[in-house]
């Protein structure tokens, strides 16, 4: 069966559009959370455009299921984690101009600056995943890497419009669960799943955790945010 884990960036998105205090992800991971969420996730950003460092604390004290904290693989970003030690850090690709994270971590790329970071994590007692592609070759390099987990970015299966797309971004998918598994990775996917094409992904055994944030908030606005995590939660433990 797997966990759902609620990312409540965009939460902070809203508040820090008119600068003050409301919503509140604070109160918002602990709506989640008793609509039966898995854990919370945020992406504390390198320029702080949504979550802050002082959600994170106060996050910290409040979640009660499990904290991940998506990230940078940069120096400020590992000290950060350290301090506040969430169960998991997810290192994630970042740049400024971006509305959303484009895609995968180039971990072959960036081999020695991603291992240094996951020890250090690691040393803090922190469980790391890297989030990429359903690539082998950025599969096979997290493990280099020394990752925990992975979590594979789902966006082009999410971006598929035409069924013979879908079908060969699922077998990606299928086969990057694969390959982790075989070579001692845990597994996490998320990126562009919603209420509609999650029915699709979840068919595939092996993955152990999705992050859906944007289409869980979009359907709060209009339901609740109770109402939207337990649909949520229905479709990914038991479809």
């Amino acid at each position: 069966m797997a966990r759902l884990g609620v990312n409540i960036d965009h939460i902070a998105t809203v508040r820090q559009a008119r600068g003050g205090t409301e919503p509140d992800p604070v109160a918002a991971a602990a709506i989640a959370e008793l609509a039966g969420a898995d854990g919370i996730t945020i992406h504390l950003r390198e320029d702080r455009r949504h979550i802050q460092d002082r959600d994170l604390k106060l996050l910290r004290q409040t979640v009660k299921t499990r904290l991940n904290l998506e990230m940078a693989a940069t120096h400020e970003m590992v000290g950060v984690a350290i301090t506040v030690k969430p169960e998991m850090c997810t290192l994630v690709p970042e740049k400024r101009q971006e509305l959303t994270t484009e895609g995968g971590l180039d971990v072959r790329y960036n081999l020695d600056q991603v291992k240094a970071s996951v020890e250090s994590l690691q040393n803090g007692g922190i469980v790391v995943s890297l989030f990429v592609d359903p690539d082998p070759d950025q599969i096979k390099a997290a493990t280099k890497a020394g990752a925990d987990y992975i979590e594979i970015h789902t966006g082009a299966f999410a971006e598929a419009k035409e069924w013979k797309a879908v079908d060969q971004e699922l077998i990606k998918i299928e086969n990057a669960v694969k390959l982790a598994q075989k070579l001692g990775l845990g597994v996490n996917a998320g990126h562009g799943l919603n209420y509609t094409n999650i029915k699709l992904i979840s068919a595939i055994r092996g993955i152990e955790e999705y992050n859906i944030g944007h289409s869980i908030i979009s359907r709060a606005v209009l339901v609740g945010l109770d109402k939207a995590v337990r649909d949520m939660v229905e479709l990914v433990r038991f479809v």
